[in-house]
């Protein structure tokens, strides 16, 4: 068996222009409030623009479903129909594009209106695992999953998306023992063994994940 170290090495000598490219599009979103996303030559879609508010809605939308879905959701909802669409037109499009649970997160997305102010103030934390303990306690639909996703995707480098890829990474790799429930400490447990081997290949959470990503679905999203 080829060591991980070796593993996340040659997936960096594969795809780190993508990678560098998709971190400067969540800086963007840090820094300015806005990006562009660009998701070729993985996924073909045209190229969009999200803010803030419309990326805590695609975290929302990927819970229990696939990064690619809930890219093609949040292009075709787009900035303004985030914010403005009533529930019943939120719920047609998650629906159309084959959405499990289209109507919990519709409403999930008008739910998360009512906390615009704050979704906009977390960008303006310096610490991450600070800025997800206020999103899980405040956010409808956020565990530690969805506030870390998040936090990554608007510029964060210091959180980890312990989702089914990277459990499966660090359970095979024997980073972690394999559970069958991902709990609080559970969570932690796996956060802290990615901080470790960031270190080792002197990457930041934000990369690691992406290149976690990559190794198992061949893919550079988000």
């Amino acid at each position: 068996m080829i060591p991980p170290k070796e593993i996340l090495e040659e997936a960096i000598k594969q795809v780190k222009p993508f990678v560098d490219k998709r971190i400067s599009e969540f800086k963007n979103l840090k820094n300015k409030g806005i990006t562009e996303f660009d998701f070729k030559p993985f996924l073909n879609i045209e190229p969009y623009k999200a803010d803030i508010f419309s990326e805590a809605c695609f975290c929302i939308l990927t819970a229990n479903s696939s990064a690619s879905m809930g890219i093609k959701i949040q292009k075709e909802i787009g900035i303004e129909g985030f914010k403005e669409y009533p529930v019943e037109k939120l719920f047609e499009i998650i629906r159309k594009n084959g959405h499990r649970f289209a109507m919990q997160r519709a409403e999930r997305i008008v739910l998360l209106r009512e906390k615009s102010e704050l979704i906009n103030q977390i960008s303006k934390y310096q610490d991450g695992k600070e800025a997800r303990e206020i999103l899980v306690k405040n956010i409808k639909g956020y565990g530690y999953k969805e506030a870390s996703h998040f936090l990554r995707n608007i510029g964060f480098d210091d959180v980890a998306i312990i989702d089914r890829h990277i459990s499966r990474f660090l359970f095979e790799n024997n980073f972690v023992k394999p559970r069958k429930t991902i709990t609080k400490s559970v969570y932690l447990e796996s956060e802290k063994a990615l901080e470790k081997i960031a270190k080792d290949l002197n990457l930041t959470q934000a990369e690691l994940d992406l290149y976690i990503f990559y190794i198992k679905t061949k893919k550079v999203l988000k």
